[in-house]
């Protein structure tokens, strides 16, 4: 089962980070153009099929991924979409990807991989009763509405960008528990038990206003203030509600002085990619 879900959230680590190329390819033929006119112009794109195929994709391996394994382990995977949307856009956009760029991937998988090896995410349930969903609703809302409050008062880009990556990163977190719950319904009793959950409406919700969020944060400042921030707040958001939700568990003591130096190479590399590929935002929106 383990085994899966790393496979499938690899999958949907690839095929978001395609999807965004391929949209993001699309996009750059149509200058220009906005609202309904780029959407018709979009449309007759091959390409730009591909990128909403990819995209459709990632969200079933991601479902699929956190049925079969711990949500402490799948959603820290979902790490791989940057550098993957990297390699994949590079060639699309006629690009090419420095040594210091390659530095800064082989920093982020390492650490990654360092971060989950050490983590050792496993167990858990695919439910969590409503006693624990209520204080994580109150606690994950309440985070992003004071996130969002706070940017409304700041007029410093970085602030905002961070700031509203923050609230995006603890949206997709809680889009993903949500998911979790739904298809293991989905997996347990069927198509009529997926449909009369509120979690299945509730993380269509959730993902939506993170989008939202992202987009915001995107416009509202410098890439290296937003993607940390997203990044490194999705994985650690998603690694305390698989805890406190479904009863995973991970590896404390010692185990922590690697997991910190994981976390520290992937920050590094996430920050590193941000500045040594000025066009970054361009690829990855």
């Amino acid at each position: 089962m383990i085994v899966l879900a790393v496979l499938f959230a690899v999958l949907g680590a690839v095929s978001n980070a395609a999807g965004t190329a391929f949209q993001r390819k699309a996009a750059s033929a149509v200058p220009g153009r906005s609202g309904l006119r780029l959407l018709r112009a979009l449309v007759r794109q091959p390409v730009w099929a591909i990128g909403i195929a990819g995209v459709a994709g990632a969200a079933a391996f991601q479902a699929l991924a956190l049925v079969n394994g711990p949500m402490a382990l799948v959603q820290p995977l979902f790490m791989l979409e940057l550098p993957f949307a990297l390699l994949i856009a590079m060639p699309l956009m006629h690009r090419r990807l420095d040594p210091q760029g390659w530095q800064a991937v082989a920093a982020v998988v390492t650490g990654l991989a360092v971060l989950l090896a050490s983590a050792s995410p496993s167990g858990g349930r695919q439910q969590a009763p409503m006693q624990r969903w209520v204080p994580v609703l109150v606690l994950t809302l309440g985070a992003i509405t004071v996130a969002v409050l706070l940017v409304r008062s700041s007029s410093s880009p970085l602030f905002r960008a961070a700031g509203l990556a923050t609230g995006a990163a603890i949206g997709n977190a809680l889009t993903a528990a949500l998911m979790k719950s739904a298809t293991g319904r989905l997996a347990d009793a069927g198509l009529p038990a997926f449909l009369s959950t509120w979690q299945t409406y509730g993380f269509a919700l959730a993902g939506i206003a993170a989008l939202m969020l992202l987009e915001n944060a995107l416009q509202a400042g410098p890439l290296v203030a937003s993607q940390p921030a997203l990044t490194i707040g999705d994985a650690a958001v998603s690694l305390l509600l698989g805890v406190t939700l479904f009863g995973e568990s991970v590896r404390t003591g010692w185990w922590l002085v690697p997991e910190v130096l994981g976390a520290a190479l992937i920050l590094w590399g996430v920050i590193r990619l941000t500045r040594v590929v000025p066009h970054l935002v361009d690829i990855m929106r």
